[in-house]
């Protein structure tokens, strides 16, 4: 639904291939990273966890006030230059960052400046400090490419359900930072319009990724899209769902919030619409009968066979979810 995994999904789906190239993580630290290509060259797909995620980082590096997108920045940048695509597809999810995008767009050529007229290092801790931004000194034209941006959420920039207050506290940010990044972002929603006319203050979306989708939509005039149809229409999924006589999915955490935009609710929608059954699997699952019900789903199982922490439980997750998804088939088969 943006998230990890969508450009191999997207890559796989466009008989396309995969580029490794170098980037920089959320601390500036080389890393190698990877996109997709499809197979006519024209769109690449490109996660920003992929450089920017929250999993590159030890539990004790995290905190979103002090990290970056530039990471991001390059993957684009890499993709519009030697690929030379007209379409990105952009997913946003899993970040570790609080930066509006800030540190993505620096990596292209934008440059932002404080009162002194000094170059600010592209992290949220510098949002509040911009005054100025300078792009006559852009790496790449990007008005002939589209950039579509998948997000699984609806929070806007600013406010109590902006990126700072709902986000910034599950990457590390601590009480004081939360209102440091609160205040930059108001400044770089002011910034964005004063310098481009737009008004990406409470665009819904526009939270995503701590503020990463403000800054897709400012600087890169992207469009935010829910991630889940930008995925199902991809893959072609309705002609899948047409055809097929169970429908299995899951997700992380089956909760109320699974009702807003997420994998299960999108997937059982369209699921509905063929009167096919949708079965999931969690890891997580904090919900009710009738929750269950109001999801649209037949039956929800979690997949852990036995109590574990966290860290065990993501270390497992394969063999957890495959034995789940064989003992779905082995219930299926047993009552044709």
């Amino acid at each position: 639904d943006g998230g990890e995994g969508l450009a191999s999904i997207l890559t796989f789906h466009a008989k396309g291939h995969s580029i490794k190239t170098q980037a920089h993580d959320p601390h500036n630290r080389l890393i190698e990273a990877e996109y997709g290509i499809s197979g006519d060259n024209k769109t690449a797909f490109i996660e920003m966890a992929q450089a920017s995620g929250l999993q590159l980082l030890k539990p004790e590096e995290r905190n979103c006030y002090y990290t970056s997108t530039y990471g991001t920045g390059e993957l684009i940048l890499n993709a519009s230059q030697n690929q030379q695509v007209n379409e990105i597809i952009l997913g946003l999810g899993g970040s570790a960052t609080c930066d509006g995008g800030m540190g993505m767009v620096q990596a292209m050529g934008y440059q932002f400046l404080d009162e002194h007229g000094n170059e600010l290092e592209g992290i949220g801790a510098n949002l509040s400090k911009i005054t100025t931004i300078d792009d006559r000194h852009l790496k790449v034209a990007l008005s002939g490419i589209t950039i579509r941006v998948a997000c699984d959420v609806a929070n806007p920039l600013t406010g109590q359900k902006g990126a700072a207050h709902i986000f910034a506290p599950q990457k590390g940010a601590t009480p004081q930072h939360v209102e440091a990044l609160e205040k930059g972002m108001e400044n770089l929603a002011q910034q964005i319009k004063s310098a481009f006319g737009k008004d990406v203050k409470y665009l819904q979306g526009a939270g995503a990724a701590g503020g990463l989708g403000a800054g897709a939509v400012g600087f890169l005039n992207g469009t935010l899209e829910k991630g889940i149809d930008l995925v199902m229409e991809q893959t072609k999924f309705e002609a899948q769902v047409k055809e097929c006589d169970y429908v299995i999915t899951g997700e992380g955490k089956i909760d109320r919030q699974s009702l807003y935009g997420k994998v299960i609710n999108g997937v059982s929608q369209l699921a509905q619409k063929y009167n096919k059954p949708v079965i999931a699997l969690g890891g997580n699952i904090e919900s009710d009968p009738e929750l269950i019900k109001e999801l649209g789903l037949k039956a929800a199982f979690p997949i852990l066979t036995e109590p574990m922490n966290l860290q065990v439980a993501l270390v497992n997750t394969y063999d957890q979810l495959r034995f789940g998804t064989f003992n779905i088939g082995q219930t299926i088969d047993s009552c044709k």
